[in-house]
């Protein structure tokens, strides 16, 4: 980002980016690249993801991070917790960056604004995430935040009729 550009703010998100969100969601799985959905299997509507919003914003354990430039949604992470006692202090994150913004350490603020998080809140212990191995931008981003792997799912993504990508699971304890 040169200096002319303005900067990027992150914040909370609100039931009001659900539209934003799920415009990024869709462009990011239409590029039909690094995640599990496939374009034609999405079909979420913006009432459905009102309502996964609201469920995020309104449980303690679970936040949703929005990175914003000229007061436009470029970016966001989410991180949702089990609802089990026992997993209760843990949870995994996604997070998806407007193509047009990507490389210029947007992801790295979100993660950073999440960590700050989970360390104050008293119920989480444990962040995971899932990768796929031929993600390796990601993948050093984790790494530099000091995400660990923790397991591998050999062949779990079948990308196409000859080729694979694995699962890697990370995770960091705050």
């Amino acid at each position: 980002m040169s200096d002319n550009d303005s900067k990027v703010h992150i914040r909370t998100g609100q039931l009001d980016d659900a539209k934003a969100i799920l415009d990024i969601e869709r462009d990011v799985v239409m590029e039909n690249k690094y995640l599990i959905s496939v374009p034609d299997e999405f079909d979420k509507t913006l009432e459905q993801q009102r309502i996964w919003l609201q469920k995020v914003l309104v449980n303690e354990r679970e936040i949703i991070i929005i990175a914003e430039k000229d007061i436009k949604v470029i970016g966001w992470l989410v991180f949702e917790s089990p609802n089990r006692k026992r997993l209760s202090h843990t949870g995994s994150f996604e997070m998806m960056i407007h193509k047009d913004y990507r490389g210029i350490g947007i992801g790295k603020m979100l993660i950073y604004e999440l960590l700050n998080w989970a360390e104050k809140n008293p119920l989480i212990e444990k962040l995971s995430l899932g990768v796929f191995s031929t993600n390796k931008r990601a993948i050093s981003l984790y790494k530099s935040m000091g995400f660990i792997e923790e397991g591998r799912k050999n062949k779990e993504i079948k990308l196409n009729e000859n080729e694979y990508a694995d699962d890697i699971l990370m995770y960091k304890l705050v």
